[in-house]
């Protein structure tokens, strides 16, 4: 095994999780993934990856040298590709919010892969920040205000946190005029650790300072699109991101409650590494699926916007 294999076999096993897997992707033994590292730790003089009982995990040794691996697997392919020209080819692993990747990053990312058949992806849909460097993450989407770091952000939009419920709920339970009101009422909390949840509203109408509301929860779930859907069959209020209930409010199914408390939007962006090089499936994916989700988020918002609100 050379270098270049043993390259390809460490990135795949990081990606992947797991020697045996990285070893499957290849037709080769577990023992093969097992020396390919071997090598590639020799010729560093150190450790590069350890075996923990989650997987796989990264030094800090082994974060460089895996952004060497990738720039020159990269350049390798791009190198191929030139004998295709505009052939975008290659591996692309993007991770997302689950239920944002589910309605509104899965339908780009299969209109994407139509267009370039000699793409493989990855998709880690997961409701916990993915750190891009250790699990070998090519582009994020992130719903949250973002720390600096050495990544390309591009904002893609922005979304709001909402409080609702269904008519029959309120036209049962009545429809509260400002959070203290929250604590007669039945509320969903997608919350996996008891039944308080934390809600950020404004201090008060207007006022751009806010507050968090520990708020009783009747029911509380791990599962944001379980939580809407108790929300729909009447069982309480719930809160969840605008681009999650636009369908429901369309139809009406759902209403919008104490929405002069709602906090600031917030920022929806996509996260990968500089300068990603021509025909690669990082710069194919960027250029393909930004402006899709931002006319996506576009038309989100100004429908929230627009959107009247029930009165008593």
């Amino acid at each position: 095994m050379d270098r270049l294999d043993a390259m390809e076999m460490a990135v795949a096993a990081i990606d992947e999780g797991s020697l045996a897997a990285a070893a499957r992707r290849f037709g080769r033994s577990a023992a093969a993934a097992t020396r390919a590292v071997a090598l590639l730790e020799e010729g560093a003089g150190e450790t590069l990856l350890l075996r923990t009982t989650r997987g796989l995990r990264l030094t800090e040794a082994g974060e460089r040298h895996a952004a060497i691996w990738r720039d020159v697997l990269a350049r390798l392919a791009e190198t191929r590709n030139q004998q295709e020209p505009n052939v975008v080819s290659g591996t692309l692993v993007l991770t997302a919010p689950e239920l944002f990747g589910r309605l509104k990053v899965a339908p780009v990312l299969e209109s994407f892969l139509e267009l370039h058949p000699k793409v493989q992806t990855r998709a880690l849909l997961l409701n916990r920040m993915v750190d891009m460097a250790s699990e070998g993450v090519d582009v994020a989407i992130r719903l949250a205000h973002l720390q600096d770091s050495s990544m390309v952000a591009v904002k893609l939009g922005e979304v709001r946190q909402v409080i609702c419920a269904s008519p029959a709920y309120l036209s049962r339970c009545g429809q509260p005029q400002e959070p203290a009101d929250l604590s007669d009422h039945h509320c969903i909390g997608v919350n996996p650790y008891g039944n308080r949840d934390l809600w950020t509203f404004r201090q008060k109408a207007g006022s751009p300072r806010t507050r968090s509301v520990q708020v009783q929860t009747q029911l509380s779930i791990t599962s944001a699109g379980a939580g809407l859907d108790a929300a729909l069959r009447g069982k309480g209020l719930v809160r969840a991101l605008s681009y999650q209930v636009a369908e429901p409010l369309t139809a009406g199914h759902l209403r919008r409650v104490l929405t002069p408390f709602e906090p600031e939007a917030v920022p929806v962006s996509m996260v990968f590494r500089p300068n990603p090089r021509r025909w690669s499936p990082v710069r194919g994916f960027v250029d393909h699926a930004v402006p899709l989700l931002r006319r996506e988020l576009t038309q989100i918002a100004a429908f929230i916007d627009w959107l009247p609100t029930p009165q008593d």
